[in-house]
């Protein structure tokens, strides 16, 4: 561990005390960051928790618990999934979105500092909200046989170079085990600079297992996916996904996000640079000169 080289990076990064993660990141592409380190507490999990359950409730009809999953036979009708498309399982999870919309629980969440400060480590000062999102998981198929590995940065062209222009800060709201259905990925697979090979890239993958409240922060390159879910109950997650501002948002937080919002937050300056307001291109804020005609 003493010969690993340390990256360069930023005073935040020092400050927080995060370079064991950065060179996670570094190597295998992601780091799993304990809820010690990110600040978010037990309390703070619980409400997002509930909130989430809450919301799954008033969208789908029934009631949703950790420990039971959903109460009744969820139908989705003729959806077929979007990763499950790959090996035709059917879906055992849905998403929530525009999470940041909801509550400021989740604003609160999308600038955590940590999360931030890796997320930059990642792309650099240029990176900005994409999505925010929730994924509600319980006992199936997954994604079948692939595990759905993919990466975020799938559709850029390449090739690619080492700087990601997608993130992805994941926080585990219940406990990652291979049989709860655990993040699969590839360590070190983000320095591949392609897609993943399959089915050569299953065999290769891994079960990242972790407690309740743990951030999984990873690169737009690396091969990841998830294992089916094999016990009782729910896994929820939140995924706060970034990207380069020069690339473009899943959703189009920087025309249609309430701005109001953005100041009831724990840090609205944060908050209105990531989610890319006052881009000088978004309409004519920057000065044109005036004619000056000749007196006659």
């Amino acid at each position: 561990m003493a010969n690993r080289p340390k990256p360069d990076v930023a005073p935040d990064i020092t400050e927080l005390g995060l370079e064991p993660y950065v060179l996670d990141i570094e190597l295998q592409g992601y780091a799993v960051v304990p809820p010690e380190v990110t600040g978010v507490t037990d309390a703070e999990i619980d409400r997002l928790t509930q909130l989430l359950l809450d919301k799954s409730e008033e969208l789908v009809g029934c009631r949703f618990s950790v420990a039971d999953g959903p109460e009744c036979e969820l139908d989705y009708g003729n959806y077929g999934g979007t990763l499950e498309l790959f090996s035709q399982a059917k879906p055992s999870q849905f998403q929530l979105m525009q999470l940041c919309t909801f509550d400021r629980a989740f604003r609160d969440l999308a600038v955590n500092p940590v999360a931030t400060a890796l997320t930059r480590h990642m792309i650099g000062s240029a990176a900005r909200f994409s999505s925010h999102n929730c994924f509600v998981k319980w006992a199936g198929d997954g994604y079948g046989e692939s595990l759905g590995l993919h990466c975020d940065q799938m559709g850029v062209p390449l090739p690619w170079g080492r700087v990601a222009l997608n993130a992805n800060c994941t926080w585990c709201l219940t406990e990652y085990t291979h049989a709860n259905g655990a993040f699969a990925c590839v360590p070190g697979s983000h320095l591949r600079s392609r897609p993943p090979t399959m089915p050569g890239a299953v065999k290769e993958a891994i079960p990242v297992e972790c407690p309740r409240g743990s951030l999984i922060a990873f690169h737009g390159q690396l091969w990841h996916g998830a294992y089916p879910r094999t016990t009782p109950g729910l896994r929820v997650t939140i995924a706060n996904y970034f990207r380069h501002a020069s690339i473009q948002p899943q959703d189009d937080i920087p025309n249609h996000f309430p701005r109001a919002l953005a100041d009831d937050c724990s840090d609205p300056d944060l908050f209105k640079e990531l989610a890319g307001f006052g881009n000088p291109y978004q309409s004519q804020v920057l000065p044109v000169p005036k004619a000056v005609r000749a007196a006659s």
